[in-house]
């Protein structure tokens, strides 16, 4: 009777009797780990890592483990493969969208347009007082004869610490640039007083027949250009040809 319960319920006497599930498990792990040792080497493992007390630890599941036997049957098994694909299938996801993106980025990007230069256009300038409120205002007519039939001319009004080209920068002053392909950019020097964008004389037009802009700027009532006797270093800015206008101090 002590043999037939040596041997397991419902084994033959002298068999060694029916391993447990228990019994099952700890061959398995064992067999696993031996299969390990045997093709694994854990010098190439990302995931494996040695700690401060000489216990190893692996990176992805976050186990701690006594021996390098007991880390590499913990690789074979499920969790460490579900973590192995979570991680792989997450890799490849943030590779397709960096793929996305830098073909999204791509076709955005517009090249740029490379026009020869013909020089700088003729231009006319005429200073003006309004006859009743006493108003400053200046008039600008460029002349762009070589425009293209659907040229549309640009302005833009920068300060001195925004250009290179007039160094060092003098903040008593401003600059009204104009910009057409095929010609250079310019640029006017104008006193630095604030202009009044809400007045209806400051505008701007072009007559696509003539190829003419015109743009006049109306100066706030009142308003004097502050002069500065030390001027700061200048700032990162636009690359242009200047046509310089040249004001006497004290005529605005």
């Amino acid at each position: 009777m002590a043999a037939r319960q040596a041997d397991g319920v419902g084994s033959k006497v002298g068999s060694g009797g029916v391993a447990s599930s228990a019994q099952t498990n700890v061959d398995r792990r064992e067999r696993l780990r031996r299969l390990a040792m045997e093709t694994i080497d854990l010098r190439t493992d990302p995931y494996f890592l040695r700690n401060h007390v000489g216990q190893y630890e692996c990176r992805l599941c976050l186990t701690v483990h006594k021996t390098e036997g007991n880390y590499l049957a913990h690789t074979q098994g499920r969790r460490h493969q579900q973590n192995l694909a979570k991680r792989s299938a997450r890799d490849a996801f943030d590779k397709g969208q960096a793929r996305l993106a830098q073909v999204a980025a791509s076709a955005s990007a517009v090249p740029a347009v490379k026009t020869p230069k013909i020089g700088r256009p003729g231009y006319r300038v005429t200073k003006q007082v309004h006859p009743s409120t006493g108003a400053l205002s200046l008039l600008f007519q460029v002349d762009l004869p070589e425009a293209d039939a659907d040229a549309n001319p640009r302005h833009r009004i920068l300060s001195a610490f925004e250009q290179k080209i007039d160094a060092p920068p003098d903040g008593r002053y401003q600059y009204i640039c104009i910009a057409c392909a095929p010609y250079e950019t310019i640029a006017f020097k104008v006193p630095n007083m604030p202009i009044d964008g809400a007045n209806d004389l400051h505008f701007s037009h072009w007559d696509a027949d003539r190829k003419v802009l015109t743009l006049q700027i109306c100066f706030v009532r009142g308003a004097r250009a502050p002069a500065f006797e030390d001027s700061p270093p200048p700032l990162p800015g636009m690359r242009m040809p200047m046509a310089m206008l040249p004001l006497p101090p004290g005529t605005y």
